[in-house]
């Protein structure tokens, strides 16, 4: 693995903070030295919870300078990239398995100037998104199925984590490998020795531990599952 593969990025899923104190969580986050804030975006028909709309993602960055990593789990995701953008948005994330044409839905990304991300749900080959490689800034591998927090983590998506980097090394692209669903300091290991470099935290980040610490501990791991891979 090359030494540009050891890059770590933490992002902080805010569907796992303490909606009544959600200003104190991004503080302390983006203090405690996250990369970026990870945020939920559910329609109640992709997946079938409902949670932040483009008025919270426009709430939250008015909060901070870090980036807003907005993951579209939406049936309809090109209908709304320009309110998303509009609101702050700076990576747009949707579903190949959504109902939006992929190809229109990344040049509509791109056109609104934000960063495009193509996601696949745990029982989605690689193989549905490999064609639109060249054409995103993230890959992301879901490790849970979508819509709930704190379910746990299926080691059995890491090789799809793998083929997405062998397809981004072999096309030149320095896009990121996103794995979001039961990232802990345990899993974050295997996750970055099979080629992921940004990692969605929720429950691992925001629970009885100062955040900081947590972010530390991950981002320690994540490094170290790197190495592994590089020896």
């Amino acid at each position: 693995m090359p030494e540009a593969d050891l890059r770590v990025r933490l992002a902080p899923s805010l569907l796992s903070a303490d909606f009544g104190a959600l200003g104190d969580a991004v503080r302390a986050a983006e203090a405690g030295g996250a990369d970026a804030l990870h945020l939920d975006v559910m329609d109640g028909h992709f997946v079938p919870n409902l949670s932040f709309g483009p008025a919270l993602v426009s709430a939250v960055r008015a909060r901070t300078r870090l980036p807003l990593d907005v993951h579209l789990m939406i049936e309809e995701p090109l209908r709304y990239v320009e309110a998303f953008r509009t609101a702050g948005g700076d990576t747009l994330v949707f579903h190949v398995e959504a109902r939006s044409d992929p190809e229109a839905t990344i040049r509509e990304i791109h056109r609104v100037g934000a960063a495009a991300g193509v996601a696949i749900r745990p029982a989605t080959p690689f193989s549905a998104i490999e064609t639109l490689a060249d054409r995103v800034e993230q890959i992301l591998v879901m490790s849970v199925e979508p819509g709930f927090s704190g379910q746990k983590f299926r080691p059995e998506v890491l090789p799809k984590v793998e083929a997405a980097r062998r397809r981004l090394r072999a096309l030149g692209s320095r896009a990121e490998v996103s794995i979001d669903g039961g990232i802990t300091s345990e899993t974050i290991v295997p996750s970055a020795a099979a080629g992921a470099s940004f990692f969605v935290c929720g429950n691992s980040v925001f629970n009885d531990v100062p955040v900081a610490e947590n972010l530390r501990r991950l981002r320690e791991a994540a490094v170290r599952g790197a190495r592994d891979a590089v020896r």
